[in-house]
């Protein structure tokens, strides 16, 4: 069947339970925009994630055809990939856009490197679905809380020898603070008991706010944490204790490397990671569904290190023809994000890329341009566009854009 190069993508929610509900997800008010797809949003369910590639599990389909992303590339590799992009990274799109919808706190997790998950995928294909490695990024659409990477171990240890109740987690007194040994007290406090979890958690909230310094914010955050999980989730204490807490803004920004800790607590967000499902979780979730804490804790990275190295900034890009466009350039070969902003009556032309792309519209309206088509674009459209495409979009009443892509 041959194939166009630029085609609009109809694509579906999940329904994980930290996702918001109903009408109050952007991911589903986004997900139901596209038309003739049947999608109905459910005010008594939770709506999480919703997928905008390839990858089997939730893959976005072609809207006119119904057929699914993965086999609509495979068919057509050299048209819609590129050589260049086929010989790079293999016979699929390498990445993997969504839009999360966070109402209460994700689990604690990590996404394995690839040494490790190649190793996962051949011991557990089921678990494991894939043998890559999945480093990501998340744009803030609006006000985001998340917890990122570990902090500067000063900062780790300021709060050690000033709380008695965290004692019990030191490998030993008078330690010296460094990466080895804060890989111990994650461990220690993962693998304590959720009586002494809860003890501990009981004693830190009667520990006045002047003792914890700057980090105050951590008994303003422990009820919460606590009411959406339990006072014996070992989570509550490995977040606030050793990992940054950061509240962003729309555009902000961060990016998470393969190994990193990390848990999405509130917003809407535009997340972008490479092409995989793989993942461990140790916490903010029942202790029969966390993965193992020796290999979550040995697998450990300690960069970033604290809260600026997990900010990713943007730059003006070269592939903008009237600089409308700027970009997201993590340091990873899988893709870079463009994001597109115009007013009513504007335009813009992004230049042709030497890979494939997956572009999708978070509020406006307008028209894009493409392959010698017109299309309406708005508010929760999603496209599919093929290497070697320029694109082109006239604003109606303004329209945001973001554009993953690979070369």
């Amino acid at each position: 069947m041959v194939v166009s190069s630029v085609f609009q993508l109809q694509c579906s929610c999940n329904n994980y339970p930290w996702g918001k509900k109903g009408k109050e997800s952007l991911a589903a008010r986004l997900c139901a925009k596209t038309p003739n797809t049947g999608f109905e949003i459910d005010e008594s369910k939770e709506y999480a994630e919703m997928w905008m590639g390839d990858y089997p599990v939730l893959p976005a389909k072609g809207l006119k055809s119904g057929e699914e992303l993965h086999q609509i590339v495979d068919d057509n590799k050299e048209k819609l990939l590129g050589k260049a992009c086929i010989d790079k990274f293999g016979g699929v799109i390498p990445f993997l856009p969504k839009i999360l919808s966070i109402s209460k706190a994700l689990p604690l997790q990590i996404h394995p490197n690839k040494e490790l998950s190649a190793k996962l995928h051949e011991k557990d294909p089921e678990k494991f679905t894939d043998p890559n490695h999945k480093p990501e990024i998340a744009i803030a659409l609006g006000p985001f809380e998340v917890f990122a990477g570990f902090k500067d171990n000063n900062d780790i240890q300021a709060l050690f020898s000033a709380l008695p109740p965290l004692e019990r987690f030191l490998p030993r007194k008078d330690v010296n603070f460094d990466n080895e040994v804060l890989k111990q007290i994650c461990y220690k406090i993962l693998t304590t008991s959720d009586e002494e979890i809860r003890t501990t958690q009981v004693e830190l909230e009667k520990i006045p706010k002047d003792k914890y310094g700057k980090q105050a914010y951590i008994l303003d955050l422990l009820p919460r944490l606590q009411e959406q999980y339990s006072k014996e989730d070992p989570g509550n204490l490995v977040a606030l204790l050793t990992m940054n807490f950061l509240s962003l803004s729309a555009g902000d920004a961060i990016y998470v490397p393969a190994d990193a800790p990390h848990a999405y607590l509130s917003g809407d967000i535009v997340e972008c990671m490479a092409r995989s499902n793989n993942v461990l979780n140790t916490g903010f979730c029942p202790r029969a569904d966390a993965d193992s804490f020796e290999l979550f804790t040995t697998a450990l990275t300690f960069s970033p290190h604290n809260a600026e190295e997990v900010k990713l900034g943007t730059s003006k890009t070269e592939k903008s023809i009237n600089g409308k466009t700027s970009e997201y350039a993590p340091p990873m070969s899988e893709f870079n994000m463009l994001q597109t902003s115009l007013q009513g009556g504007e335009k813009e032309t992004i230049k042709a890329i030497d890979g494939p792309s997956v572009l999708f519209a978070t509020s406006g309206s307008g028209k894009l341009l493409a392959d010698g088509e017109t299309f309406d674009i708005k508010e929760g459209y999603i496209f599919f566009v093929g290497q070697g495409i320029e694109v082109s979009y006239e604003a109606s009443n303004g329209l945001e854009v973001y554009q993953a892509y690979a070369e």
